[in-house]
């Protein structure tokens, strides 16, 4: 990921909404780039909080909303289990296969899949904006 454009997203976007960008915004935007994983809000504070014992957890959590509301971040809910969250500026479009037992993702791309949800946008007469495809099932560890 270019780290210094999802910054400048991220910087443009909180002043546009009338906030001040803060060394603990710019760490916790940092950590989030470099975790390469889905990770929750709990693991990117400890993770912060490794750096900056005085983060509280608000702030995290505050800072991935705003991550996903300038679309540098995405988040993913599975039923009643944690959020997780992933990068998605700068990252090729891609779907999960989810593990409903130990909560593994999967990330998967098949063009077919793609260009069949083309067509039926088009046969809908529909301009599709964004959209991400999760299957749930058991991973093959889980069967």
């Amino acid at each position: 990921m270019n780290k210094s454009s999802a910054s400048d997203i991220f910087v443009n976007y909180i002043r546009e909404k009338g906030l001040r960008n803060t060394k603990q915004r710019e760490m916790i935007l940092d950590s989030f780039l470099h975790a390469n994983k889905h990770i929750t809000v709990e693991e990117l504070f400890d993770a912060v909080k490794k750096k900056n014992p005085d983060i509280g957890y608000a702030t995290v959590h505050r800072n991935l909303k705003l991550m996903c509301e300038c679309e540098i971040a995405d988040e993913i809910k599975i039923g009643t289990s944690k959020a997780k969250f992933e990068p998605k500026f700068g990252h090729e479009h891609h779907d999960h296969l989810i593990c409903m037992k130990c909560g593994r993702f999967i990330e998967v791309n098949d063009n077919r899949i793609e260009k069949l949800q083309d067509k039926l946008a088009e046969a809908n007469d529909f301009i599709p904006q964004r959209h991400k495809l999760e299957i749930y099932g058991l991973c093959k560890k889980c069967r």
